[in-house]
């Protein structure tokens, strides 16, 4: 079993950014809007199907994910911007009548969640998504409703939720639960309620805690 973990946070908070630090090669990054990175980086590459090169995957689409996230060698999996997977369907099939395409979208998102935790034991998924606020102010990931929040928990799927921050400038991941989100981790993963905003040093207390080793046997 893979461990999946969810990183939250607001546009421009650091969530993308947090990959800097990544190693390229061990890493699959699946992105759902076309964009380039918030870094100066020549390892990270789009994949070129002739050349058989690349690490950056573009594709909103659940099954195309799955499949890549089963096949792929590389141990280290993100999945940036979740919600897209959501609205792009939702706004490709905008002209259907009825809620059978809320019950669509939020399987396909079920699909990609349950893949993403059903990998070998030695890879580790990130998946990076947007938060929105509710009548009480309470922050959880974006979706697109509350017709598909009654048929997905999101958050339930993981045990572990970070949630990314600025605070005087400098851009951190949140731990611990403030009681006004869904930030968790399990006990001891991390010692302090606020880290670096570094998924690279997020991906090895992960490994160092749960006794991974970082390729496949």
């Amino acid at each position: 079993m893979s461990i999946a973990t969810l990183i939250l946070g607001e546009s421009g908070s650091g969530k993308s950014t947090s990959l800097r630090n990544m190693n390229a090669v061990e890493t699959l990054l699946i992105q759902s809007v076309r964009k380039p990175l918030p870094f100066r980086s020549t390892e990270w590459k789009p994949f070129d199907k002739e050349a058989k090169s690349g690490n950056i995957f573009v594709s909103d689409d659940s099954r195309t994910i799955c499949t890549l996230m089963q096949k792929t060698k590389r141990p280290i999996i993100v999945i940036d911007d979740f919600q897209y997977l959501l609205a792009n369907e939702y706004m490709r099939r905008s002209e259907e009548k009825g809620f059978e395409k809320f019950s669509d979208i939020g399987r396909h998102a079920w699909d990609v969640l349950t893949a993403a935790s059903n990998l070998p034991d030695h890879v580790r998924v990130y998946i990076l998504g947007h938060t929105q606020s509710d009548e009480f102010g309470r922050v959880r990931v974006k979706t697109i409703g509350k017709l598909l929040d009654e048929k997905i928990t999101v958050e339930g799927m993981f045990s572990i939720v970070l949630r990314s921050q600025v605070r005087d400038g400098e851009y951190l991941f949140s731990t611990h639960n403030s009681g006004q989100d869904t930030v968790k981790s399990p006990i001891g993963l991390f010692d302090t309620d606020t880290i670096p905003n570094d998924l690279a040093a997020v991906d090895a207390a992960i490994c160092d805690y749960y006794s991974l080793t970082t390729t496949e046997q």
